[in-house]
Parts: C-alpha cells; sequence; structure tokens
C-alpha cells in the first residue's frame, strides 16, 4: 500500500498540480496542520480544513521548506574518502548529491577550497577548485543532480596558490559565498596546538616527528602571504557578486576586521565574545549541527547550544555530517518550544542571508522545495524530499 502511495505521489508530482495535504505546515512563525497546493514548480495556494480530492494525505507529517546548506565538507569527503585515496569526482559529485537529497537538503552551496600547498610537507593539498566547479555545473547540466548547487569558495589564506586559483573564477562563475580561511595553527578554530595536531596528524596521516616542521612552514607562509591573500579573497568576493563569510572568529578584535571587510556571515565562531560581537556589527552567526547534537565542539570551542541560549545563533550547518542539519533544527525547535523557529535556522534564515529570496519558506510564490518528515523517538525521518514540485528523494 504505501508503495503505491509513493507511485502515486511521484506520478502526481510530473503533473501541472500536486497537493500534499493533512500535513503539520512549517509556516514562518508558526506551525499549523494544512495543504500545499503545487503548480508550475512553485507554492501556488497554502489552506487548511478537509484534505482535497486527489490530495496525497500526508497523515500529520511535518511539510516544511526544503533544507538550505551553507557549508559542508561533505563533497571532499567523497572525493577524498581515504587519505591519499581519490575518488572519480562526477562519481563523488552524484553521490554526494543523492546523500544530501536524501537528508532533506535542496539547496546546497558546495565548499570547494582555493587555496593549495604544493610545496610543503604534506602533499595532498592539491589543486582542484576550478576542475570541480566545471564538473558540477556539467553534472548539473546533463541533468544528473536531483538539487540545486551553488559555489562556496573557501579561501585558504595560509596557502600558496591562491591568488592564482582565484583569477579563476569570475561573476560568470555565479560564486554564491567566498569563506576567508585561515588555518595557521595556535589560533581560530586550532587555538589549542594539540588538537590541531590530533586533527592533522589523525586525519592527513602526518607523523608526529613531521608536525613541528608542518607547523612552522605554516607560520613563515601566514607571515609571507597571509595578508596580501585576505585582501585579494575580500576583492575576489566583490568582482564575484558573493556573500562574504569569516571562519572561526575567536575574539572581538577579529570580527572589528570582518566587519570592516563587509561580512555578513560568521561561521562557526569559537567563543562568546566572538559570537556576540558579530551581532553587534549585524554579522550573522553560522554554527555546527554536530557541535549542537554531540552537545559541544570536538575542537573543544563554544557550544552551539551556549549560543543558542543567549540568541546568538541564527543559522545551522551540517559541516561534516549531512543528516546532523535536520535533527539539529528539530532538536533546536524542541528546546526553544518553537519548531518554525528551529526549522528557521536550516531554512529561511540561510537562503535570506546568501541572498536567496525565491525558496526557504512555506509561502505561495516560493519555489516548490519541499521536505516531508516524521519524528520517530527523538529522530526525525524523512518521507518526502521535492524539488520544484518534483520528487526526488
Amino acid at each position: 500500500m504505501k508503495d503505491q502511495m509513493v507511485k502515486n505521489e511521484m506520478a502526481k508530482s510530473t503533473t501541472d498540480e500536486l497537493i500534499l495535504a493533512n500535513a503539520t505546515l512549517v509556516l514562518p512563525g508558526e506551525t499549523r496542520r494544512g495543504h500545499v497546493v503545487i503548480r508550475g514548480g512553485e507554492i501556488a495556494e497554502i489552506g487548511s480544513g478537509a484534505v482535497p480530492a486527489g490530495a496525497v494525505d500526508c497523515e500529520g507529517d511535518y511539510l516544511s521548506p526544503g533544507l538550505i546548506e551553507l557549508h559542508t565538507d561533505n563533497l571532499e569527503r567523497h572525493i577524498t574518502p581515504r587519505p591519499k585515496a581519490h575518488w572519480p569526482h562526477n562519481a563523488a559529485i552524484v553521490a554526494h548529491d543523492a546523500e544530501l537529497a536524501g537528508c532533506g537538503i535542496t539547496t546546497v552551496f558546495d565548499a570547494i577550497r582555493v587555496g593549495s600547498i604544493v610545496e610543503g610537507p604534506r602533499g595532498d593539498y592539491r589543486r582542484y577548485a576550478r576542475p570541480m566547479a566545471d564538473q558540477i555545473a556539467a553534472m548539473r547540466d546533463a541533468g544528473a543532480l536531483k538539487i540545486s548547487h551553488k559555489l562556496h569558495l573557501r579561501a585558504e589564506t595560509c596557502s600558496e596558490t591562491l591568488i592564482e586559483e582565484l583569477s579563476e573564477f569570475g561573476p560568470e562563475d555565479n560564486v554564491g559565498i567566498v569563506s576567508l580561511m585561515d588555518h595557521t595553527p595556535g589560533q581560530r578554530q586550532f587555538s589549542d596546538i594539540s588538537k590541531f595536531e590530533d586533527y592533522v596528524c589523525g586525519k592527513h596521516g602526518l607523523s608526529k616527528e613531521g608536525f613541528g616542521e608542518y607547523c612552522q612552514f605554516l607560520y613563515d607562509l601566514h607571515d609571507r602571504l597571509g595578508a596580501r591573500h585576505e585582501a585579494a579573497s575580500v576583492q575576489a568576493a566583490a568582482n564575484y557578486g558573493a556573500v562574504l563569510a569569516s571562519h572561526d572568529d575567536t575574539t572581538r578584535d577579529q570580527v572589528e576586521t570582518s566587519a570592516r571587510h563587509g561580512i555578513r556571515l560568521a561561521e562557526f565562531p569559537t567563543t562568546v565574545e566572538a559570537a556576540r560581537a558579530c551581532h553587534d556589527h549585524g554579522i550573522q552567526v553560522i554554527m555546527g549541527a554536530p557541535n549542537l547534537i554531540r552537545g559541544g565542539s570536538h575542537s573543544g570551542n563554544v557550544s552551539a547550544l551556549e549560543l543558542a541560549d543567549l540568541g546568538l545563533l541564527d543559522i545551522i550547518s551540517s559541516d561534516y555530517v549531512p543528516a546532523a542539519l535536520l535533527q539539529a533544527a528539530v532538536m533546536l525547535g524542541e528546546h526553544w518550544g518553537d519548531m518554525a523557529r528551529g526549522m528557521a535556522t536550516v531554512t529561511r534564515s540561510p537562503a535570506r542571508a546568501s541572498g536567496l529570496n525565491d525558496r526557504g519558506a512555506l509561502e505561495v510564490g516560493q519555489r516548490a522545495d519541499l521536505i516531508r518528515f516524521a519524528k520517530r523517538g527523538n529522530v526525525p525521518v524523512v518521507r518526502g524530499v521535492f524539488v520544484e514540485g518534483a520528487r526526488v528523494g
């Protein structure tokens, strides 16, 4: 019976009209029982009352805007599933896309690093951004992808090739976000140098003996090129027409610099001081879903839940676990006693912060990017994913 229901639902999604009814609608500011009518890939009507004839009965499940992911390392995980094991990029892109669709993510800003190290102690920090962006576009144009993919360039200032790699992109690439990354050890995300040692030696296979040499190499690189690379990244974002983001702000002084650059998003500030300073400057704060679900940062930084309680958390990112995005939003909704507010951190808020005004809300005229989910125990379970009204998961 359920298999037939899914077949009927998929068939309806290919016609001019699809009605999803008897759902708990996650609307801006509230949740209530009702139905959504989809026509031409957009939300045409939102109503309540009896289930309309021909509608799909959602059995009381939540119906929310599709999730919007601004920062994820998931694509990199697919192209390098193990240290020094490189996967064919087209296959990795399709697998990444399918995984996100299955988690309810309907728009993703694929985070691609620009800025490589070609002569240093680590041999796996190679260039890949331009060909990867081309391959994502080619797979999208070929109709191989289920969800909407946009570009997020992670500009690594502590690198050798950043300016050259930035020059390979232009306004025609529709880069959505440029984030300023500085992974020089001993500050920001890795203020605790032992955490950086665990990360580099554990994940990337660097020997303990070579760790000190690697750190000194990075210090020298930062001193020589860091300021120049930061300025070039800010200018590149302006040239692309992209939203500018900071990464791992720790101090008020760092946030003051971000504000002078025109930064609008702060990814994963590491302290309450930095998050508060971001809000003082109108910079929206993004925190990681794994931090929220696990009850703290794996790097020993500020807790996402603490920032949520202080009113300093605006947007959630799945970071390195795509399925965490929905779970974290539902957790926040339950913690705040306001599911609409919790879900807004992964729908409307990231959409508006990234300049997307056509999606992220259950409102007439918006794209019909939707997710149907139910709660089973304390875990949300995805039961349907729609992109422009067509079922993709």
